[in-house]
């Protein structure tokens, strides 16, 4: 098969205990996303292909591929890839929102090309997921894609109406959540296998990645996020650890946070750490990781695939170990 580049070692866990066939599946969805990307000219080409090339976990189509099984037809690989052009084009527009200069500690398409070619890279990458599905007559999936994305544009907003508010409680924290990362991993369960199990499954294991990937924004390293440490700070994102941090130091929820360098990030993700908040935080998110693979254990699954399910669980754990 074709890997994607700087593929993670749990990832790489499940593709090593999985029999042939999820490998070889992978490497279709890889050509057709390397397909999907380019003869869009040269500049935009370019960009949505560094893009792709830039790598990922590619936790999203391997659920899919997942939960459709060793069965599963073309249809899964081009839902598979769909739904990661989709994830792709979030990335490139978060970066536009957020003027971030890394992502997977590489420069964005907005630091080398600028906002609008960026903006344009997103556009295409949406749209070329959307062919994908319709080229193939899917209407199931391009139902169950645009209700996902409909989602993942509300809870941007919700993120930027949020924005800098030091009173967001952890219920508003929450929806905000489900929005914009849970329901992406609910829609690729579903585009794999549509049981209602697998929605609970996959909307479990969203929650817990956003939590341990806003825990991760605290403790750093950069060298390991790609991004400068507490970069959510600096975008005014109140995230969780910050919300259990101020309940046993109140007077975070004073500090300033428009007023914030890097260095003041820094020094405030260290007060976050001194609290014992991220213990906290990824204890609710091994929680959440236990009631997905409870969720699992009800759906009728082969044993190989209930494993690999598993593994997936377990590796958005490990992922943040």
């Amino acid at each position: 098969m074709t890997r994607p580049s700087s593929v993670p070692p749990p990832v790489t866990a499940v593709l090593d205990a999985s029999s042939r066939w999820l490998p070889a599946r992978l490497g279709e969805v890889e050509d057709l996303l390397r397909a999907a990307v380019g003869g869009h000219g040269e500049t935009l080409g370019a960009d949505a292909g560094a893009t792709l090339e830039a790598g990922g976990k590619r936790l999203r189509p391997m659920l899919v591929l997942l939960c459709a099984g060793p069965d599963g037809d073309q249809r899964a690989v081009r839902a598979a890839a769909a739904i990661e052009l989709v994830h792709m084009a979030t990335l490139v527009h978060d970066d536009v929102l957020d003027d971030a200069p890394l992502r997977r500690g590489l420069p964005t398409v907005a630091a080398t090309s600028g906002r609008e070619a960026a903006v344009a890279t997103g556009d295409l990458l949406f749209s070329r997921a959307f062919a994908l599905l319709a080229d193939a007559g899917d209407s199931r999936s391009v139902a169950l894609l645009a209700d996902a994305s409909v989602a993942l544009a509300q809870g941007e907003l919700a993120q930027r109406r949020d924005a800098f508010d030091l009173g967001l409680d952890e219920d508003r924290y929450l929806y905000r959540c489900r929005l914009k990362t849970a329901r992406l991993f609910e829609c690729a369960c579903l585009l794999g296998r549509p049981d209602e199990t697998l929605r609970e499954f996959g909307a479990e294991i969203g929650l817990a990645f956003q939590l341990l990937d806003d825990v991760l924004d605290v403790s750093g390293p950069p060298e390991r996020t790609g991004k400068a440490r507490g970069t959510d700070l600096l975008d005014g994102t109140v995230t969780l650890p910050l919300i259990e941090a101020a309940k046993s130091d109140p007077g975070i929820r004073e500090a300033d946070l428009r007023a914030l360098d890097p260095q003041g990030a820094e020094a405030l993700c260290d007060r976050i750490a001194a609290t014992g908040a991220l213990e906290r935080v990824r204890a609710r998110a091994l929680e959440m990781v236990a009631n997905a693979k409870a969720a699992l254990e009800r759906a009728d699954f082969a044993p190989e695939q209930r494993n690999l399910l598993t593994l997936v669980a377990d590796g958005v754990v490990q992922r943040y170990s």
